[in-house]
């Protein structure tokens, strides 16, 4: 059997670990594997190369991936054209038994579309921003959580010393759960998630609140999260990609609007993508070794247009066909939002 692996979408850590788990598993059972460089614009542009166990020694706990990776190439629609038939042609020429795919809601939409074209395909969940359907977590956001709690941690040292409102900005898309578990675990005074609308007047209701009880407010807010009949803000746009828009901004946004209301000063900070860089957390790199043997496992057994998930603390799998495409938002009646309330932590109202 030979089977071809590639990364789709951004970057994040743990990819790496799964490249591991998958040619371990694999090569340990007699198949062949290759790695397609630069996500599915390797299958686009001829780029591949083999890949033996020693090609991955060293890598569990590396960020990045060592094939490389593409967050704007649909062979479906690349440049406005169907390059679709000259991806299939090369792995074709490759003699690909299967293809493991991965990446987020984005690419497990392009595995989709070629699982139809009769190329086999395993999806693995891939985002830091954990908003892919049917599995519990995605490897790749605990540890963009670690980062964001850090990063709390050490502007909250700041806004103590000098009483001030530090807003950090956190990645997510159109879902808030690296803020949500990110500001709870960094003990942000007040989460802004894109699932609920805040209004200035109450963040800075609660600001000057806690200027007179605390003397100072760390809030934690999602790139996505917007006000009350405002829209997204967005930073740029980038033509040709499968999701055009580019997030990022709204806490410099609230920042501008806080200042005149409060007699603290406010500050804002934006992760950015300190967030998708370095080393998994621990708890990444066991997810995603766990996911690439159960892709491996599902490529063994010819159970293909399937994505691994986490459900619970099993491993299992759902039919890419379900999630292609689709997204989780964090629901209004989570645990961790009754959580946040109850510990007194402000939602946006």
């Amino acid at each position: 059997m030979h089977v071809g692996i590639l990364t789709g979408g951004g970057d994040c850590p743990g990819l790496n670990a799964v490249i591991r788990a998958v040619t371990l598993a694999l090569v340990g059972h007699g198949a062949r594997v290759t790695g397609i460089e630069r996500g599915f614009h390797g299958l686009i542009s001829r780029h591949s190369r083999p890949l033996a166990p020693a090609d991955v020694n060293g890598i569990l706990a590396q960020g990045g991936t060592i094939l490389g990776t593409h967050n704007a190439c649909d062979p479906f629609h690349s440049d406005g054209t169907d390059r679709s038939g000259d991806a299939m042609a090369y792995a074709h020429h490759l003699g690909l038994d299967a293809l493991v795919v991965i990446g987020g809601d984005g690419t497990m939409q392009i595995a989709h579309a070629f699982q139809r074209l009769g190329l086999p395909v395993v999806g693995v969940p891939k985002t830091i921003d954990n908003d892919l359907p049917g599995t519990d977590r995605t490897f790749g956001f605990d540890s963009a959580v670690a980062v964001v709690a850090e990063a709390l941690d050490r502007v909250a040292t700041t806004a103590r010393s000098h009483g001030r409102v530090m807003i950090v900005e956190t990645m997510g898309r159109y879902a808030g759960w690296i803020a949500l578990e990110g500001g709870m675990a960094g003990g942000a005074d007040a989460i802004l998630l894109p699932e609920l609308p805040f209004t200035v007047d109450a963040v800075a209701a609660f600001a000057r609140a806690r200027e007179a009880d605390h003397g100072w407010t760390l809030i934690c807010i999602a790139e996505g999260a917007r006000a009350d009949g405002e829209g997204l803000t967005v930073r740029e746009r980038i033509a040709g990609s499968p999701d055009p828009l580019r997030l990022g901004g709204v806490g410099a946004w609230l920042q501008q609007r806080l200042e005149p209301m409060l007699k603290s000063e406010v500050r804002s900070t934006l992760l950015g993508h300190t967030q998708r860089g370095g080393t998994p957390t621990a708890f990444d790199r066991v997810l995603a070794t766990r996911f690439g043997w159960h892709a491996a496992e599902l490529v063994r057994a010819g159970s293909f247009g399937r994505m691994v998930a986490l459900q619970g603390d099993a491993i299992g799998s759902i039919a890419i066909e379900s999630i292609a495409g689709r997204s989780r938002p964090v629901p209004p009646d989570h645990p961790l939002l009754q959580a946040a309330r109850g510990t007194g932590v402000m939602l946006g109202r």
